[in-house]
């Protein structure tokens, strides 16, 4: 089992900035890759970005691309979402999910909700106008 918490969310301005972190603990040496999806009230979740493990490829979902940036630090088994130039319709509960090897698949797959086999509980992100 994996076992991921979420921190750094909070209220920011239009324009501003975040980080966002996800701690993974229990089996992490299972893990192939990260993501971060979110999820607006009335929306389904969605696909934010992601990134493997080793290697560190990063995926980006277009709505984000440039302005936010996935990275971790194996170190600390840690994986980190900045985000920079923040709108309003970035307002959503955040979510950190882990993947079990699936290197054949996971490059046409990273999107997918059901590609990830754990999940934090969410960190709330709410950007004023």
């Amino acid at each position: 089992q994996v076992q991921l918490v979420e921190s750094g969310g909070g209220l920011v301005q239009a324009g501003g900035s975040l980080r966002l972190s996800c701690a993974a603990s229990g089996r992490t040496f299972t893990i192939y890759a990260m993501g971060w999806f979110r999820q607006a009230p009335g929306k389904e979740r969605e696909f934010v970005a992601a990134i493997r493990w080793s290697g560190g490829t990063t995926y980006y979902a277009d709505s984000v691309k440039g302005r936010f940036t996935i990275s971790r630090d194996s170190a600390k088994n840690t994986v980190y979402l900045e985000m920079n130039s923040l709108k309003p319709e970035d307002t959503a509960v955040y979510y950190c999910a882990a993947d079990q090897p699936n290197p054949l698949m996971y490059g046409r797959r990273y999107y997918l909700r059901d590609e990830y086999d754990y999940w934090g509980q969410g960190t709330q992100v709410t950007v004023s106008s």
